[in-house]
């Protein structure tokens, strides 16, 4: 005979493996290989980052977030308290270094430009991809991997702020040869 413990012991176990294999099976359908195709995109668009990222304004733009520690008192659960056009956020799109990458952002083969300091704080984003996510990334692999050099994700994902098939990418801030921040976007592969 089965006692009660012995079932709830049972079945938990049965639920976690159930789950797991749930949360396996949307782990592999969730990234796609990069087709040829979406490969060069990201080559192509990867060298405009490098390109966009020595622009005068960007690294101005960079270097004052640097010497500020970024907005004074944000962090990602403030952040996410703020609505889509709260002045914090729509300043960031209509600063200088914002209005730039807003002219960058073509919404076709990139899409979602986004420029972070030293820390990973926010300093401009395009207007065309939205508030993004995250204030600060700095865990994240476009900011870690851009702060080594220009870099490419090796999949296709959906974007997690709007959703949309595409394969993360990013490039150093470079001031005096130190990389001061990272210019980061979303190559559409859809």
């Amino acid at each position: 005979m089965i006692t009660a413990s012995a079932l709830r012991s049972i079945s938990k176990y049965a639920l976690s493996l159930i789950f797991g294999v749930a949360i396996l099976s949307i782990g592999v359908a969730y990234a796609d290989p990069i087709s040829a195709d979406v490969q060069a995109k990201v080559d192509k668009q990867k060298k405009l980052l490098v390109e966009w990222a020595a622009n005068p304004v960007i690294i101005a733009a960079v270097k004052e977030s640097n010497s500020k520690g970024g907005i004074a008192g944000m962090t990602n659960a403030k952040w996410d308290e703020i609505g889509d056009t709260d002045p914090v956020v729509t300043g960031l799109s209509q600063s200088a270094a914002g209005k730039q990458i807003t002219k960058w952002d073509d919404g076709k083969a990139i899409e979602k430009l986004i420029l972070r300091d030293d820390k990973a704080n926010l300093v401009a984003s395009s207007s065309l991809g939205g508030k993004t996510l995250l204030y600060n990334n700095s865990n994240r692999p476009p900011f870690q991997n851009g702060l080594k050099g220009a870099w490419a994700a090796n999949e296709v994902k959906p974007d997690p702020t709007t959703q949309k098939k595409s394969v993360q990418i990013s490039a150093p801030v470079m001031d005096g040869g130190k990389a001061i921040g990272v210019l980061q976007a979303a190559v559409l592969a859809e």
